[in-house]
């Protein structure tokens, strides 16, 4: 982990790239925190899951009832097949597709897990330096507690991903993203016509923080309940201090919110590699672009020192 002092900063954007989440920009200060300098890796979870025997969300069966109670009165049961444990896979297409549609290029995969990130019959083998993926809000939150951690509120997270930086729109800087020399990992070519996956963490330089993968690679889990309206609410408050988001979930999905893009982001498809970029995600679904990194208070830290 790196210390990161806090301090004030303007968050949100007024970008051209920017969508109406992040809009309007305001005043945060935020108090220093301990933050991991890369996404927790399989490495780093498999020693969680050996020590604790813990079963992530995409390894248990799911809860009909848990489901039906996150979708609109009167959904459908879905079907017995669906049923299982699994989890959201890329898949690419054969030829172009409608990009509104995101069906067309996720697919569900029972036996898709953390273990096994494209489904049965493949494994993290070689990869333990990867992102951990297929990992639920609740999963990263369990990590973080065995860590004596928690995750990062998205005030912490943007704050770190800026590195120092005043007003860029990517953590690197304002430069836009150039393919022949990348600062991140993200989708390169016609998107979704071709195979793409996690890499190696600290692949690419630091941001200013000694931070890396703030761009790209795995799209990051933070504390806050997804809201659009929650930037107008804090903006009217003045300049807030180590916001939280909203006090409670807004709607039935149970949306909580995504930082940082991943390897399918691209200019022509998904700009979430922004530092001020946000995406909401169900609490209880994973995917194979979805990871996360945790943070400590100065408390925690404390704690972690004085504990056997």
């Amino acid at each position: 982990m790196v210390w990161i002092s806090g301090g004030r900063f303007t968050m949100g954007s007024e970008s051209p790239h920017a969508q109406p989440a992040e809009w309007p920009p305001h005043e945060v200060e935020v108090d220093g925190f301990f933050m991991d300098i890369h996404a927790v890796t399989n490495r780093e979870f498999a020693r969680f899951a050996r020590a604790t025997g813990y079963v992530t969300v995409a390894e248990r069966t799911p809860d009909v009832r848990s489901l039906l109670e996150q979708m609109p009165v009167g959904t459908a049961a879905p079907p017995p097949e669906m049923l299982a444990p699994g989890s959201l896979v890329f898949t690419p297409t054969d030829s172009a597709v409608d990009l509104r549609d995101w069906s067309q290029w996720w697919r569900w995969v029972p036996g898709a897990s953390w273990r096994h990130p494209e489904g049965p019959g493949t494994s993290i083998e070689g990869r333990e330096d990867h992102p951990v993926v297929h990992v639920a809000w609740d999963d990263a939150v369990a990590y973080a507690e065995w860590a004596g951690k928690r995750l990062p509120t998205e005030a912490e997270w943007e704050f770190a991903a800026r590195g120092g930086l005043v007003g860029a729109e990517h953590a690197w800087g304002s430069d836009p993203h150039d393919a022949a020399h990348p600062k991140a990992r993200i989708y390169e070519g016609a998107f979704p016509t071709h195979r793409a996956s996690t890499g190696r963490v600290g692949a690419f330089p630091p941001n200013g923080y000694g931070l890396f993968d703030m761009a790209g690679n795995v799209w990051q889990w933070t504390q806050d309940w997804f809201s659009e309206a929650q930037y107008r609410a804090d903006r009217d408050r003045g300049v807030v201090r180590n916001p939280a988001g909203p006090a409670q979930a807004i709607n039935r999905q149970q949306l909580k919110t995504l930082r940082g893009g991943s390897y399918l982001c691209n200019d022509a498809y998904c700009r979430g590699y922004r530092v001020s970029a946000r995406s909401p995600n169900a609490r209880d679904s994973g995917a194979s672009h979805i990871g996360f990194r945790t943070v400590m208070t100065v408390e925690q830290w404390r704690a972690t020192r004085a504990s056997p």
